[in-house]
């Protein structure tokens, strides 16, 4: 999946500005490519970019509106249709990340049959995939992976690639999820993937290369998760990581939405991980640990990172009030 780039960021009608994260989190992370958004009401979330019409983003040359927003349920109302059926009427490609298709609109799916638009509906995959071999590819690569699911391991992944550039060294971001494709314009929706395919999709994600140094590969879910496990395992197997960073939330109580399963250590996460990456990288190390301290207070995050950087003999880090250039200097210079 190659979605256009620049992007016109179509917010609908939401007022709860977490059901906005999705366009938020493009406009964090690739600024550069966000024109603009289109609201349909002064009451809508804004992300402080300009407000434009389709036929004014599409003069300043945006290729794609993308559907940034999400609701319960994962439908497409009614209100926000005649805006997205203009919008693919003009030529735009339409990106998202909702459960209901695109394609299901059959106005929509005519006019891709006509060759008048494009539809990416970035949480489905509807493509031809090997599975999964194991063989050797060129390239280093870096693969996320957590106690839990939404521990930040996407967000850590981005921030060591912005890191990695700013270092002069060149790093690619590799989706896995829905957000992160639409931040880097391509990927494979892991968990969308038939299970036996799961390695191997992630083995087309980041084929053998040698234009670029370093891969970095976003996690999805953990080991330690019953629900999602089975995604987490494919993905080691299919990154052939050389390195790993461990992502965790301080504080979090139990397995996300299931109270009666304990969160394992962080030793028991390193070594299932580890044991897991080498069986298509024998050299597989931990290079780092990422933390989401926002449960504790700044002094009290300073001095668990000290610590676990002592106890671990890695850099921890929290990436959003200290960055991760300790990790990514490491990095630099273990690998």
């Amino acid at each position: 999946m190659s979605i256009a780039q620049p992007y016109l960021l179509f917010l609908g009608d939401v007022t709860d500005p977490l059901a906005a994260k999705t366009a938020r989190g493009i406009h964090q992370w690739r600024p550069e490519i966000c024109l603009g958004q289109l609201r349909l009401t002064e009451e809508t979330v804004s992300l402080g970019l300009t407000d434009m019409t389709l036929q004014e983003a599409q003069a300043q040359g945006a290729k794609t509106l993308v559907i940034g927003t999400a609701n319960p349920g994962g439908v497409i109302p009614e209100s926000w249709q005649p805006t997205i059926l203009a919008a693919a009427e003009m030529g735009f490609e339409i990106a998202s990340g909702m459960h209901q298709r695109l394609s299901e609109f059959s106005p929509l799916a005519d006019m891709q049959q006509r060759g008048l638009t494009k539809l990416h509906d970035v949480r489905h995959f509807d493509g031809v995939l090997n599975v999964g071999n194991g063989k050797p590819r060129q390239g280093k690569r870096l693969l996320t992976v957590g106690t839990d699911c939404s521990v930040g391991k996407m967000f850590s992944a981005l921030a060591i690639e912005k890191s990695l550039k700013e270092a002069g060294i060149s790093a690619q971001f590799k989706a896995t999820g829905q957000t992160g494709i639409l931040i880097e314009g391509c990927g494979i929706s892991i968990d969308a993937v038939v299970a036996d395919f799961i390695s191997g999709a992630v083995e087309a994600i980041s084929p053998d290369f040698t234009d670029h140094e370093w891969d970095i590969i976003e996690g999805q879910g953990s080991l330690f998760n019953p629900s999602f496990a089975g995604v987490s395992l494919g993905l080691l197997h299919g990154a052939q990581a050389d390195a790993l960073v461990l992502c965790h939330e301080v504080g979090r109580p139990h397995i996300r939405n299931l109270p009666h399963a304990k969160l394992p250590t962080i030793e028991q996460t390193i070594d299932a991980n580890l044991q897991a990456a080498r069986l298509t990288n024998p050299d597989a190390k931990l290079v780092g640990i990422c933390l989401n301290t926002s449960a504790i207070s700044i002094e009290e995050a300073k001095a668990l990172c000290q610590e676990w950087t002592e106890t671990y003999q890695v850099p921890v880090t929290d990436p959003v009030p200290f960055g991760v250039q300790h990790i990514t200097d490491h990095l630099r210079h273990s690998l």
